[in-house]
């Protein structure tokens, strides 16, 4: 059978070109034989369901487990208990009825369904009692249950657990989900008359009984060509080392992603390329590096589910609050427990690096700045402004003094309304010349972006015709955000290796008037000559 790259569900051997997935999640099996309660937590989409069901076929293939996949997400949006448990106790019974071995077990028994916050425990102890052999379960999708089902669910797990010695339970259970489990704080809200009550885990909170969490890291470099090389031996098609390092580059090798743009390119030369036949071998030209970012550009606009779960996050408030103070460079402290915090890195959206939260991929960095300026983006389409590139040529480069003054001019006449569009407000001048800019340069370059928090700017790169275009974006707090400002481009331009870079400066003070905000100052860091631009 032909194999393909997966980005649609779990993936299976003898159908995906894969990788063994418990490489990524080592010590699993140590924790079940020492019977262990413990949490995997990953990004969606990063190979949790593919590592849980193989995990499944080892253990059950072993001979020493019952093992057992559970999803609840059929549980999800169910907030009581009395609704939510039965029916995972449900979901358990029919992943029973199709067990390889556990089929025509008595799990349900004359269990009363209506005993919500005994009925779980009960029924897996009856089935424990019966079988000859430890039981595994492995729930997946535990993010799925919330406020009184998650309370009454790990209530009753954390009641099997510490009676053990005693009365059958469960000999191992994994908690599996985009979220630690720990880090959760769910709550049932109850209006009264006098406000808010919430009735929380407490000091009995089942969360204690898990030893351990693990995550599910991504792919390496080595790993991907390691993929790749899979489809390679079926097709012929070869990724050189530099496409695997793009590749690499811009995915920091998170699985669907990897997945994606292999399938994108694949299909792609299948469609557009000659295919050379040599024996009963058929070789295509080796990948390029450019037909990546091809990719890259044709998942983003196609919104596929992934990048639109994505998407969707963003709209949240809480993900707002962490996502928008990166996109400004601006340093926030927060606590590590957090829940907003948390929230957004379980979400895979950002990532720490050297104590600063930067987006998880340069990928996910596009995802960002697209989605939240592309009514603006759609709105500069329709007025036909500014004009495309070419308007701006001269003697085959970018005019950027007229291209930014014709921005000044328009960010003074438009700047109050079209702020006003944005749920990131603050970010809003950012993201509003980025959509101009996007526009002027989609008829043949690219930008690229760089955001850290703490570093109070964002660093963003026009290629246009193999030119190089550094610009700075930052928020004017005092005079010193210029003078940092030259020395921040200067090291940034000294990594391009361009000898002109440009700052743009917004200046948000409301009694500043725009003859003040409006200017164009010329400055000379040494060798390089950097244009200050006020706005």
């Amino acid at each position: 059978m032909k194999k393909i790259f997966n980005t649609t569900g779990p993936c299976y051997p003898e159908k995906h070109y894969m990788l063994p997935a418990q490489e990524r999640c080592q010590g699993l099996l140590n924790l079940i034989e020492q019977e262990q309660y413990f949490v995997i937590h990953a990004a969606r989409q990063s190979g949790k369901t593919t590592l849980l069901l193989d995990l499944v076929q080892q253990l059950n293939h072993s001979g020493d487990y019952y093992a057992m996949y559970c999803s609840l997400e059929s549980v999800q949006g169910i907030l009581e208990a009395e609704k939510g448990i039965p029916a995972i106790v449900r979901e358990l019974n029919a992943e029973i009825e199709f067990h390889p071995t556990l089929s025509g077990c008595d799990f349900m028994g004359k269990l009363d369904m209506a005993d919500f916050n005994t009925i779980l425990r009960v029924a897996l102890s009856h089935l424990c009692k019966t079988l000859n052999k430890p039981l595994v379960v492995l729930f997946d999708e535990i993010d799925c249950l919330s406020n009184g089902t998650l309370i009454s669910f790990l209530r009753q797990l954390r009641y099997g657990y510490i009676n053990r010695s005693r009365v059958p339970f469960v000999h191992s259970i994994a908690l599996v989900g985009m979220r630690n489990i720990r880090d959760y704080q769910a709550r049932i809200r109850t209006d009264t008359l006098s406000g808010t009550s919430e009735e929380t885990l407490g000091s009995a909170s089942p969360f204690n009984i898990v030893s351990v969490a693990l995550t599910l890291r991504n792919f390496t470099q080595a790993e991907i060509a390691q993929l790749y090389a899979q489809h390679t031996e079926q097709s012929g098609q070869f990724f050189p080392s530099d496409v695997i390092e793009t590749v690499y580059h811009y995915t920091a090798g998170q699985p669907w992603l990897v997945n994606a743009i292999a399938k994108e390119i694949s299909v792609t030369v299948t469609q557009t390329s000659e295919v050379f036949k040599t024996s009963e071998v058929f070789l295509t030209p080796p990948i390029i590096s450019e037909q990546v970012d091809h990719a890259i550009q044709t998942i983003i606009w196609r919104r596929d589910t992934h990048i639109d779960s994505l998407v969707e996050r963003l709209k949240e408030e809480r993900v707002r609050k962490i996502v928008e103070p990166v996109i400004l460079g601006q340093a926030r402290m927060y606590d590590p427990l957090d829940n907003d915090y948390r929230y957004v890195l379980d979400l895979g959206l950002l990532h720490e690096v050297d104590n600063k939260l930067v987006p998880a991929n340069p990928l996910y960095g596009e995802v960002i700045i697209r989605t939240l300026n592309s009514q603006s983006q759609q709105s500069l389409d329709d007025l036909a402004y500014p004009p495309l590139a070419p308007a701006y040529l001269v003697q085959g480069k970018l005019d950027l003094r007229q291209l930014l003054s014709d921005f000044q001019q328009f960010w003074r006449e438009n700047s109050e309304i079209w702020i006003e569009r944005y749920s990131y407000k603050e970010a809003a001048p950012h993201l509003i010349l980025q959509a101009f800019l996007q526009r002027v340069i989609n008829s043949g370059g690219r930008i690229t972006r760089e955001m850290a928090t703490g570093t109070a700017r964002l660093d963003l790169c026009i290629h246009y015709q193999a030119v190089h275009y550094p610009l700075e974006l930052k928020l004017r707090y005092s005079q010193k955000t210029y003078q940092e400002g030259v020395k921040q481009l200067s090291s940034y331009m000294d990594k391009l290796g361009c000898s002109e870079g440009w700052i743009i400066v917004f200046d948000r003070r409301i009694k500043t008037t725009w003859h003040k905000k409006i200017f164009w100052q010329t400055r000379q860091e040494g060798n390089k000559t950097i244009y200050l631009v006020g706005c």
